[in-house]
């Protein structure tokens, strides 16, 4: 039995070995192109990748590539956690909170309305909001599988997945230029980047090329916008529930479980335990799985995909990223 399973993890591994590598290159490339040119290495690999993109449309790299845009992502943005402590969450007080709840309801609602009047059918409306305002292609994901199933919810749920990432991946590059500006202040920048930037990825991404307290603080927004999943997907639950009496789907997890270590590897960071090196090395090798990662996100992008889909659903979501970016500007005017 446990033969199988070896042999089974070493045919996986090889699979996976020559996407895995691809990325590693890229993001090693990038690494050395910025500390020789004070450039952005996470912004660096991201071009690098988009330049590679032949590699994940086919043949042998194209599984660890994808392996490499989503787990080691997820295992990058984890480790980020031992950067995080309950005192920077606290230091930033209860009105991110209060904006991060804000601007996920009222983005969603006002979604809602605007796919109305562009034409589109209320879910439509909630999918595109929903991955806008929480967690992009994500989100997008686990909204789908919780809204009513009908002949037009796969190509929605394809278009706001590609619209969403095309939109964060510029949203990287462009936001952090936003706040310059502005003249938003490192914690500033970081509850703007946070607040707006639709994937995780990206959102670390823009914040870390700024500054480490941008990123932190960033990062920190970013996972309370995640966290709103389970109260916005509950909602589509109900509506689901409401518009079909009789539901047998299996649900994605509630919760990202990238989410949940993260908050679980802040928590025991929090507590002063451990030894000042593991934090450091923590954070050193979430620096590795991320420039590796976003290297891959990079092959993956394929920004031309969006000629075919039409004018009015790119509208639409420019328009709620748009929104999103107007309610944070106005926070941050008004309360910050």
């Amino acid at each position: 039995m446990i033969s199988v399973a070896i042999a089974g993890w070493q045919a996986r591994g090889r699979e996976l070995f020559p996407g895995v590598v691809a990325s590693l290159i890229v993001g090693a490339a990038a690494s050395y192109l910025a500390e020789h040119y004070a450039t952005p290495k996470l912004l660096l690999a991201l071009l690098l990748g988009m330049s590679m993109h032949f590699l994940a449309e086919e043949g042998k790299c194209k599984a660890g590539i994808e392996f490499t845009a989503r787990q080691v992502l997820r295992f990058g943005v984890a480790l980020l956690g031992l950067r995080i402590t309950l005192e920077q969450i606290l230091a930033l007080g209860w009105s991110p909170l209060l904006m991060v709840v804000a601007s996920v309801v009222l983005t969603i609602l006002i979604s809602v309305l605007l796919a109305r009047l562009l034409g589109f059918g209320w879910m439509f409306g909630m999918l595109t909001g929903g991955a806008t305002a929480i967690c992009g292609a994500s989100a997008a994901l686990a909204l789908s599988a919780a809204l009513p199933a009908n002949e037009k919810k796969e190509r929605a749920t394809l278009f706001t997945v590609i619209g969403v990432s095309a939109l964060s991946t510029l949203a990287m590059i462009l936001y952090p230029m936003i706040a310059r500006s502005l003249g938003l202040d490192p914690a500033a920048a970081g509850i703007f980047l946070g607040g707006t930037i639709h994937d995780v990825a990206q959102v670390v991404g823009a914040g870390y090329s700024m500054s480490t307290e941008t990123g932190d603080t960033a990062t920190v927004i970013k996972l309370m916008r995640v966290a709103m999943l389970v109260p916005v997907i509950l909602c589509a639950s109900l509506i689901t529930r409401a518009s079909s009496p009789i539901v047998d789907v299996q649900k994605p997890p509630l919760l990202p479980g990238f989410a949940v270590a993260f908050v679980l590897l802040a928590a025991i960071n929090s507590t002063g335990w451990l030894p000042a090196a593991l934090p450091a090395l923590g954070s050193d090798l979430s620096q590795v799985c991320l420039v590796t990662a976003i290297a891959a996100l990079g092959m993956k992008t394929r920004l031309q995909e969006l000629a075919n889909v039409g004018f009015r659903p790119i509208l639409l979501m420019v328009l709620e990223s748009a929104l999103l970016v107007g309610l944070v500007i106005g926070f941050l005017h008004f309360f910050a």
